[in-house]
């Protein structure tokens, strides 16, 4: 059983997320397995179910966990996406986060295609068809691709040669990462044809055609997102009414 460290200093939640991170690295765990149940976790750390839950939710907001509804709490990750300085994934609504997020990834991530397309190197071609390549590939294996595909999108942003684009990335890494805790990696097909049109124009250095390439990937997302948010808001609807 694994026993709680004393360390006066911490919050229990965040003391028992990084026992249940160790535990997760340690087993190991690969990706997709499923973690034992609330009970099972709660009797293994010592500690209520309340301080499990929460644990859990740190978790997921690293892109660590992903909860499916009805079916358990499972492994998508086994290292943090901690790069987040503004603190963005510790909002609670996570779909109107989701939505927020592809606001901005709008305003600026197909012009920043366009910039790469314009100023993107035969090495940076290649890095982003191989890039291109490993996120298709994972996704068809049907296992965890959200490394990569920050990867992907943040050598995007290094082709547009810009260094105040680069600094941008740790949103579009969070919106990343938001997006497929919600919606757990549904739109595989689409994904795959979107960047892989980016990735081509990009190639070709057709500006135009990386700017609408790009809005067709993030239009897709953010169509999931709002069909998953209309979906929550008539649960919690059917929920305040059964009270």
């Amino acid at each position: 059983m694994h026993q709680l460290k004393h360390a006066e200093r911490k919050l229990l939640g965040s003391q028992i997320e990084e026992e249940l991170m160790d535990y997760i690295q340690s087993r190991p765990f690969e990706i997709g397995d499923k973690l034992p149940n609330e009970f099972e976790l709660a009797e293994m750390f010592g500690v209520g179910r309340s301080t499990i839950r929460e644990a859990v939710k740190g978790l997921v907001t690293k892109g660590v966990l992903e909860v499916r509804r009805g079916a358990g709490t499972f492994v998508c990750s086994t290292h943090y996406i901690d790069e987040d300085p503004l603190g963005i994934s510790k909002l609670d609504d996570k779909y109107k986060l989701a939505l927020e997020l592809f606001d901005v990834r709008l305003m600026l991530e197909p012009e920043i295609a366009a910039k790469a397309a314009e100023y993107a190197t035969e090495e940076d071609i290649r890095q982003l068809i191989t890039l291109c390549d490993e996120v298709e590939r994972l996704y068809l294996q049907d296992v965890d691709h959200v490394v990569k595909d920050v990867d992907f999108h943040t050598c995007i942003a290094s082709c547009s040669k810009n260094r105040v684009v680069e600094s941008l990335i740790p949103i579009i890494h969070t919106a990343i990462t938001t997006f497929v805790n919600i919606t757990h990696r549904t739109l595989r097909e689409e994904t795959i044809t979107t960047h892989r049109a980016i990735t081509n124009a990009i190639a070709e250095h057709d500006s135009t055609g990386a700017r609408c390439a790009m809005v067709m990937h993030l239009t897709y997302n953010r169509q999931a997102i709002m069909k998953q948010w209309k979906e929550h808001q008539e649960e919690k609807q059917e929920t305040s009414d059964e009270l």
